[in-house]
């Protein structure tokens, strides 16, 4: 019993945090499972299937507040699912040490580069939005996905920042595409592979479950609340623990 409330208040917060910055559950989440007793490729598997349950929490709230542009969620699923599925199936087989500290190094930069852009993601200016930059977005967001489906934490990151510097969103609507789309989609795709190829501990869903959807929500307000300033800050903050992380292992 107290292993189930621990790993639910560790899923609640990771949850809390990577509602309100745009990414980063893994941060915390995978670790604690691994340190409870999962092998890598388990431990990944039933982190993926924790996350679809961010994606329902973030759903319900931000739909609520900004209903997201169905071509351009569904442009961001045509482009991420098969990246994620190409991911998902070669981790299992490739150590990812080399892979982390690059990803770690590639993660600082972004929170240095938000940090020393104050007006980056505080105004929503759509741009690129014609066939030229939906082919060169959707590339760079496939690549993404790729990393989404092998890598551990972090990647949703660099689908939020993206979405701001290329097509133009500000923080809080980035924040939600990320969270309800690579939330549900992408990771669901993941978690699918990951579960027939791998093996998902099923025994801890629950508690995970049960934090991811209640920290997702709770982030996700408020992200919505308190607006894109707070946002900036809390995806600084993550990135940085992000990328200290997979660099010190």
């Amino acid at each position: 019993m107290l292993e189930h409330l621990l790993i639910f208040i560790i899923s609640l917060i990771a949850n809390v945090f990577s509602a309100l910055a745009g990414g980063g559950a893994g941060l915390i989440q995978l670790p604690v499972l691994i340190f409870l007793g999962l092998p890598f490729g388990v431990a990944l598997a039933t982190h993926k299937v924790a996350t679809i349950a961010l994606g329902i929490g973030a759903t319900a709230r931000h739909l609520r507040d900004s209903p997201l542009e169905r071509q351009f969620a569904l442009f961001m699923v045509c482009t991420g699912v098969p990246g994620v599925i190409l991911g998902a199936s070669f981790i299992l087989q490739v150590p990812d040490q080399m892979a982390q500290v690059a990803l770690g190094i590639l993660t600082l930069g972004l929170s240095v580069y938000s940090f020393f852009s104050p007006e980056l993601g505080q105004q929503h200016k759509p741009a690129h939005r014609n066939l030229k930059g939906y082919v060169g977005g959707g590339i760079v967001l496939f690549l993404i996905a790729i990393l989404n489906g092998s890598l551990t934490s972090g990647t949703g990151l660099f689908v939020t920042l993206w979405l701001i510097r290329w097509f133009g969103l500000d923080y809080k609507h980035a924040v939600a595409y990320t969270l309800v789309l690579v939330g549900l989609f992408w990771n669901g795709a993941g978690a699918i592979t990951l579960g027939l190829l791998g093996e998902i501990y099923w025994l801890w869903i629950p508690a995970l479950l049960l934090g991811s959807v209640m920290g997702g929500y709770l982030g996700a307000h408020l992200a919505i609340v308190k607006g894109n300033k707070l946002i900036k800050r809390s995806f600084e903050v993550v990135t940085l623990l992000i990328g200290l992380k997979l660099i010190i292992g």
